[in-house]
């Protein structure tokens, strides 16, 4: 679905293109907070979506962001089996130097308000730390850490489905899902790329690295035996996977022109600028694209985890079924002659009608 023009302030026509239930916008002068909360779909589950703090332009930015995200995380949920809707929540600032307890508690108060519609976890910009503050006061609130019962730090269990998301792919234009002797270019090494590039290191794959803070990027390389590469140059390696795990919108009409890769399979959200086109000219390329909500499904995963009760060994198994789901999407995508992307959203989208008729005969 092509993204609305940033000059379009219309929210009920921006809820109405992506078919969104509720949107909550959250002010408070003393703390200086400014959020937008959206619940996307609540058919099989409460809305369940990380908080991210970001330093958007403009506040129409925020909302197409917040909106974007959250319909992705309804789809996240449907595709994977999981018995949850789809919500998510941007916070307007810098999380560096605006972020305070205070802030943080005023929010926790905000989604308290919501009466379990909705349930958050940390993203880019918040920590197990923040989440510990929203915890002081709602329940609605997961990723806490391990100290308070909490299931802590998601990246392993996220980095843990891109990798199966990633031999899935191997598998269908190999043969065989063995990493080793693939080349992949990991873009964007925070706590999922770290682990990510640790787990390909480990099947004796060769990677290359790519962060904008160089120091961090120097130092990953160096500890796995990775290569370091400018991200201004990301896209003219050629490897057999590139696998995104920074912001998203990276595979575009220009980047999409430039790719030596067979395989694009990475960690972060809303990966295609435009899910139709892209999609679209990624399949006549012949460049088999991982869905990305349905690869870094790990985080949402290791965050119901926590909700149901499950044991680490439980989360990894689910992070591991990404696997199958994965080879279904392009098993589907073969048989219909269509994207990847659209075989996705036809998977999840069959699982929400098939509850809703469900329970609509109730």
């Amino acid at each position: 679905m092509p993204p609305l023009s940033l000059e379009d302030s219309s929210v009920f026509k921006q809820m109405g293109q992506y078919g969104h239930q509720n949107i909550v916008f959250c002010n408070d002068e003393e703390t200086g907070l400014k959020a937008i909360i959206a619940i996307h779909d609540t058919t099989l589950g409460p809305a369940l979506g990380g908080t991210r703090m970001w330093t958007y332009k403009t506040e129409t930015e925020a909302l197409q962001d917040v909106l974007r995200l959250s319909r992705g995380m309804t789809y996240k949920a449907a595709i994977t089996g999981l018995n949850l809707g789809g919500g998510k929540a941007v916070i307007i600032g810098d999380s560096r130097t605006d972020k305070t307890e205070a802030m943080m508690r005023r929010y926790g108060k905000f989604i308290k308000n919501l009466n379990g519609a909705f349930i958050t976890a940390e993203d880019v910009g918040t920590s197990p730390k923040d989440m510990e503050y929203i915890r002081m006061e709602t329940q609605y609130v997961t990723g806490v850490p391990e100290t308070l019962g909490g299931s802590g730090d998601p990246s392993p269990v996220t980095a843990k489905g891109v990798y199966m998301g990633i031999k899935a792919c191997v598998k269908e234009l190999f043969g065989n899902d063995s990493l080793a002797g693939k080349s992949v270019a990991v873009q964007g090494i925070g706590h999922v790329g770290e682990n990510l590039v640790h787990l390909l290191r480990e099947e004796n794959a060769k990677v290359y690295v790519s962060d904008i803070d160089e120091e961090r990027l120097n130092t990953v390389a160096k500890k796995y035996g990775a290569e370091a590469v400018s991200h201004h140059n990301i896209f003219d390696l050629d490897v057999d996977i590139y696998a995104p795990c920074a912001l998203g919108a990276t595979v575009n009409t220009e980047t999409i022109k430039q790719m030596k890769c067979a395989i694009i399979a990475g960690a972060a959200n809303n990966q295609l600028a435009d899910e139709e086109v892209h999609g679209k000219m990624l399949l006549e390329k012949g460049i088999l694209y991982a869905p990305d909500y349905l690869i870094n499904a790990g985080g949402l995963i290791n965050c119901y985890s926590e909700i149901a009760g499950f044991s680490k060994k439980r989360t990894m198994q689910l992070a591991e079924n990404i696997y199958e789901a994965t080879r279904n999407v392009l098993q589907k995508s073969k048989t219909e002659k269509i994207s990847t992307s659209e075989a996705a959203n036809k998977i999840a989208e069959k699982r929400i009608e098939d509850i809703k008729k469900i329970k609509a005969s109730f």
